[in-house]
């Protein structure tokens, strides 16, 4: 792997990399900027979405070349100084690695038929800021969910901060998105899921769940919740807190709950 050394900001080739924040808001067209030594090595090593190139900082060629080793070599690899580097990015990017990736997203079907017998799948829905998604992923990831399952009012896991928050991790659990209007929970129940909604006014206790083969555990939006049309259709679960308090971030509140659906998968396989 020999890097290409970039000293125009405005060199065509990285393109990809201009004003990247800008670019957040605006969207790629189907690619997504991975942020990062861990993150980059999560998209390789995972190798789910094609790399379209990496862009680097110089100081950062030498502890990286491992890394790099991992790369398809007809992956591009730039390498520019960090004033440089900044310019292209429109801000001090002190990480000083970038990746630029193309999605590769199964539809929700094929997701939910490759899932082996046994399976957890996280389920969100309406979760619209970032940083809980990435807490969502990392859980999920932490805790052995075989996938996760967002309806169209989520925002997109591929998004740089969600990938960064998550470590990685919404690049390496398999997710699907629905389209506008399908359901969640009918989708997820046709597979043979068993629904668990949290909620914090859930009939059951965490600990009162016990193993299924297939179990889903949906998580909403902080606020409104999960909609009573779902709730409906599932098992509503809580976390018991102490008096006076009734509720936790959303991904605080996965972590707690998919610990807890991990020690019963463990369980349920000995």
């Amino acid at each position: 792997m020999r890097p290409i050394r970039v000293d125009d900001p405005g060199d065509p080739r990285v393109a990809d990399y201009l004003q990247v924040r800008e670019r957040d808001l605006v969207g790629r067209a189907g690619r997504f900027i991975a942020e990062g030594a861990v993150v980059l090595e999560k998209l390789i090593a995972a190798g789910r979405h094609p790399i379209r190139s990496v862009l680097l900082a110089e100081k950062r060629l030498a502890a990286l070349g491992p890394l790099l080793e991992g790369l398809d070599p007809a992956v591009p690899v730039y390498a520019a100084g960090q004033a440089v580097m900044d310019a292209i990015v429109g801000f001090p990017i002190h990480r000083g690695v970038l990746a630029v990736g193309e999605r590769a997203e199964p539809t929700p079907d094929a997701l939910l038929a490759r899932l082996p017998a046994q399976a957890l799948v996280v389920g969100l829905c309406g979760i619209a800021n970032h940083d809980n998604v990435g807490g969502l992923f990392r859980n999920a990831a932490a805790f052995g969910a075989q996938a996760v399952l967002l309806d169209a009012d989520c925002c997109d896991p591929l998004y740089r901060k969600a990938i960064r928050v998550s470590v990685g991790a919404a690049l390496t659990v398999p997710f699907a998105t629905l389209a506008p209007g399908r359901d969640l929970a009918a989708t997820l129940a046709e597979a043979g899921f068993e629904l668990l909604a949290l909620s914090p006014a859930g009939e059951a206790a965490l600990g009162e769940v016990a193993w299924a083969a297939r179990q889903a555990a949906l998580f909403g939006a902080e606020g409104p919740g999960l909609p009573p049309a779902l709730m409906a259709r599932s098992r509503t679960v809580r976390i018991p807190m102490a008096a006076g308090f009734d509720s936790l971030n959303v991904a605080t509140a996965s972590g707690i709950v998919l610990h807890h659906l991990a020690e019963l998968r463990v369980r349920g396989r000995a």
